[in-house]
């Protein structure tokens, strides 16, 4: 068995003192998808802020090349590209300027880099504007414009598919299982019924982990 890059050992939640899962067991390997699914309320935002280090657990650990996370935030930096529910741009930056503020952050992108990316999620003729003046859509689309350009290996999405068009949506599924087929990782919530997986992907019912 290919050893995990992500891995959680009885990993446990609580809420509002409310336990919403408990002993959950993943792993996650190059090469893999895993999509989150579960009722509302079960816990599957809070479980990608976990397994990206933004939130620590009520009980277990989350584990990064068999190491405890919390000691590896350097290396979870180099590792993972998280995009939460929430577009995360600003609204009076351009597309343009949006992309390479967040790319500084970890991994400097080039001007003609960031045009690319732009391009490539549609959004060619609109690199500096205010985002402001994109629909829900577009805003999304730059949010995406990340999984673009030179990323880590390890994205954590919550909901990407979120106010996109039937176009937008087929090319990110074909984008994320790509990314996956060239050793890539991928952990993902989405109401949305994937058409386009991946060798390496599984389902995980938050549900059945439920107290």
């Amino acid at each position: 068995m290919t050893s995990p890059v992500l891995q959680t050992v009885a990993l446990a939640c609580e809420r509002d003192l409310r336990l919403l899962f408990e002993n959950l067991d993943l792993r996650l390997a190059s090469g893999e998808m895993i999509q989150i699914s579960g009722p509302n309320g079960s816990g599957k935002t809070s479980l990608l802020r976990l397994l990206s280090g933004l939130m620590q657990p009520t009980a277990g650990e989350v584990l990064l090349n068999g190491q405890p996370l919390h000691e590896q935030r350097a290396e979870l930096a180099r590792n993972l590209l998280w995009i939460g529910h929430a577009a995360g741009i600003k609204d009076l930056l351009t597309p343009e300027e949006n992309l390479s503020w967040l790319c500084a952050l970890h991994q400097p992108a080039s001007h003609d880099a960031i045009w690319q990316a732009l391009a490539a999620v549609g959004l060619r003729g609109f690199e500096d504007v205010p985002c402001h003046t994109l629909s829900a859509g577009q805003q999304r689309r730059v949010a995406l414009a990340r999984l673009y350009l030179d990323s880590p290996p390890l994205w954590i999405l919550d909901e990407p598919f979120t106010a996109l068009d039937k176009q937008g949506v087929a090319q990110l599924e074909e984008h994320l299982a790509g990314h996956c087929e060239r050793g890539g990782m991928v952990v993902l919530t989405t109401h949305h019924t994937l058409s386009r997986m991946p060798a390496g992907y599984r389902d995980v019912d938050l549900g059945k982990w439920a107290v």
